[in-house]
C-alpha cells in the first residue's frame, strides 16, 4: 500500500532531523493519532492566535529548557501528486498560527515532479515581515536541520533565518519582474483583484457547497488564496467577493459551519470581509439572474461560460465605478 503524504513527511522528518538536538526535542505523532488536533499548550500540534486555531501541524520542536514550542512545521508531498497550481497554498495556514505567535513556521514541500509556485515564497516573505514570527518555505529538510542545530547560538540562528528569507524574496521578485512586469496592477488583474485606495476586492467563484460537501477542496484553496491576497496587500481592507453566493448563503454557513476550520478562518481573519452578489450596487439584473442560475453548479461547461461572461461585466464595472461594493 502506498504511503500517505503525511506518513512520507513524518518519516522523512525523523530520518533527516531526528528526535532531538542539545537544545530542542521533536514532537510528532503517528499518522493514525489524533493527538495533533490538541492545542500545542495541551501537548498537541495545533497552533492558535487570538483565540483562532490555524490548523494542526505535522511536527514541532520544543525547547528542553522551557518546554515551549519554538518551531512548527507543516509538510506535504503535493509536488509529487499533481499539485502545480494554487492547491499548493491550501496548507499555508497550518503553520501560520505559530508565526503569528512569534515562532518560526515552516511549510515543507518535498521535492517532486512539480515546482513550488513563486507566489508562495512571496506569501511567506511578506508574512515574515508583517507578523511577529518568521515563515519559511523549503523543499529540503537539511535547510531546517541546520537552523534547528543552530538554535543554541542566537546570532547564527537569526542569520540562517534571515538568509532564507532573502532567498525567498529573490525567487519571488524575479518571477514578479518577468510575469507581472514589476507591476502590482498587472499582478492584481491576473489574479482577479481590484486595487482601490484603502481597500482591495478579490472575486472568486466559490459556492456554498464548497464548504458543506466534504468531497470539495475549494474551501481549502479559498483560504490559501485569501492569505496570499492579504499578505501581498498588507494594510488594506480586503473584500473577498464570492460571486456565486448570496448573503443568505453566508448566514447559513455562519450558523451551520461555524466550527468548520476553513470557514472559520475566512470569517475571523483581521481585515478580511466576505462579500456576495447581494453586496454589489449597480449589478445589472440580467447578470445577477445569470449568476443565480449557476449558483450550485460546478464551473465547467455551460456554467463556466456563463460565469466568464458575468465576471467580465463585474470586473469592468468594479474598475470603472459603475458597480460598487457595500462597505
Amino acid at each position: 500500500m502506498a504511503l500517505s503524504s503525511d506518513e512520507i513527511i513524518k518519516r522523512e522528518i525523523i530520518d533527516v532531523i531526528g528526535y532531538q538536538t542539545s537544545e530542542l526535542k521533536l514532537r510528532i505523532f503517528p499518522q493514525s493519532s489524533t493527538d495533533d488536533q490538541r492545542k500545542v499548550e495541551q501537548g498537541g500540534l495545533t497552533f492558535s492566535f487570538m483565540g483562532v486555531n490555524y490548523g494542526s501541524c505535522d511536527a514541532a520542536w520544543i525547547s528542553k529548557e522551557t518546554n515551549k514550542p519554538v518551531i512548527a512545521l507543516e509538510g506535504t508531498d503535493a509536488l509529487n501528486r499533481k499539485s502545480s497550481g494554487n492547491a499548493q497554498y491550501q496548507r499555508f495556514h497550518h503553520a501560520l498560527g505559530a508565526v503569528k505567535s512569534g515562532l518560526l513556521g515552516v511549510y515543507y514541500l518535498k521535492k517532486g515532479i512539480d515546482k513550488i509556485q513563486e507566489d508562495l515564497f512571496g506569501m511567506a516573505y511578506f508574512a515574515s515581515k508583517h507578523e511577529k514570527g518568521d515563515y519559511l518555505i523549503i523543499d529540503d529538510l537539511s535547510v531546517l536541520k541546520e537552523i534547528i542545530e543552530a538554535y543554541g547560538d542566537p546570532v547564527k540562528y537569526r542569520k540562517l533565518i534571515d538568509e532564507h528569507n532573502a532567498k525567498m524574496y529573490k525567487i519571488f521578485i524575479t518571477k514578479f519582474k518577468t510575469k507581472y512586469k514589476e507591476s502590482w496592477e498587472t499582478f492584481a488583474i491576473r489574479r482577479s483583484t481590484i486595487i482601490n485606495d484603502g481597500f482591495i476586492i478579490k472575486y472568486a467563484g466559490r459556492m456554498r457547497r464548497n464548504f458543506t460537501d466534504g468531497s470539495q477542496r475549494a474551501g481549502h484553496i479559498a483560504v490559501g488564496e485569501m492569505f496570499l491576497t492579504k499578505y501581498y496587500f498588507i494594510g488594506k481592507t480586503f473584500y473577498y467577493l464570492f460571486l456565486k453566493m448570496t448573503r443568505a448563503d453566508v448566514n447559513y454557513l455562519d450558523v451551520h459551519k461555524a466550527d468548520d476550520k476553513e470557514w472559520y478562518l475566512l470569517r475571523n481573519e483581521k481585515d478580511v470581509i466576505i462579500k456576495t452578489i447581494d453586496d454589489l450596487n449597480g449589478l445589472p439584473k440580467d447578470i445577477r439572474a445569470d449568476l443565480l442560475s449557476i449558483i450550485d453548479e460546478p464551473l465547467k461547461g455551460e456554467a463556466l461560460q456563463i460565469y466568464g461572461k458575468c465576471v467580465a461585466v463585474v470586473d469592468k464595472g468594479l474598475r470603472n465605478g459603475t458597480i460598487t461594493i457595500s462597505k
